[in-house]
């Protein structure tokens, strides 16, 4: 059975004195949770997060990473910075970094083989735009997004990843995908990668993204193919935060 996993993105938020309440309380409430539970802070805070969490319950990682290992790239973070600051996760592909800064599913397949080289669980981020689907092309844009990474690294690099679908009109919107709509993604995405390997796809995590709060997380993780969230807002607020990760236990 998959183990659910719920993985906060703080985007670009944050304070180091923030930063220290929230964690406190974090670390303090998911002591005992079955769920895997994540945090994914801006760059400079990772070393404050490193030193916070080191020891607990919760993992963390980073939002994006560069494809480079070194080199002339001003402003990048290569996978192996981010390894020596503990981190186990890194967001790839998350779709402000597709819309905001062009990256495309060839630039996001590779900084996904740089995660997985380092050793890092890349959580690939694909969905929608609001046109995309009132077009009925959902299908269509994410198993383009997934293939290129399955056309990149293989379908055994989904052995050692993570996905996350998030429907782009549902960021930081307070429109949310209903249950039934995500779990028909979720199903989808598992099925692709299913026509290349059963085992993968049943083991395969598919996280949920897209204003993911307390009041509806128990009946989106409760869908047979949504194995938690990637979380956006409500990572921010301990307590709506803790009430997801409940949700997922």
């Amino acid at each position: 059975m998959r183990k659910k996993l719920v993985a906060g993105n703080w985007k670009m938020h944050g304070s180091l004195q923030q930063n220290a309440a929230l964690l406190e309380r974090i670390r303090a409430g998911v002591s005992g949770l079955a769920c895997d539970v994540a945090v994914c802070p801006p760059y400079p805070y990772l070393g404050q997060v490193q030193g916070l969490l080191s020891g607990s319950d919760v993992a963390w990682g980073a939002q994006s990473l560069s494809e480079h290992s070194a080199g002339a790239f001003t402003g990048e973070v290569s996978a192996a910075m981010l390894v020596e600051f503990g981190c186990r996760y890194v967001l790839v592909g998350h779709s402000e970094r597709r819309a905001l800064y062009g990256e495309t599913d060839v630039a996001v397949a590779a900084k996904f083989e740089a995660a997985q080289r380092a050793g890092l669980v890349p959580v690939l981020c694909v969905g929608e735009t609001l046109a995309e689907r009132e077009a009925g092309l959902t299908g269509d844009v994410v198993a383009r997004q997934v293939s290129a990474i399955l056309d990149c690294s293989g379908v055994v690099a989904m052995a050692s990843a993570v996905v996350a679908y998030e429907p782009v009109w549902a960021i930081g919107t307070g429109l949310t995908a209903s249950p039934e709509q995500a779990q028909a993604v979720h199903a989808a995405i598992r099925a692709q990668v299913a026509a290349m390997d059963v085992e993968v796809a049943k083991g395969l995590r598919i996280l949920y993204g897209g204003s993911v709060k307390p009041q509806n997380a128990k009946e989106l993780f409760g869908r047979a193919d949504i194995d938690g969230g990637l979380i956006g807002g409500a990572a921010l607020v301990a307590d709506d935060f803790l009430a997801i990760c409940l949700a997922a236990n």
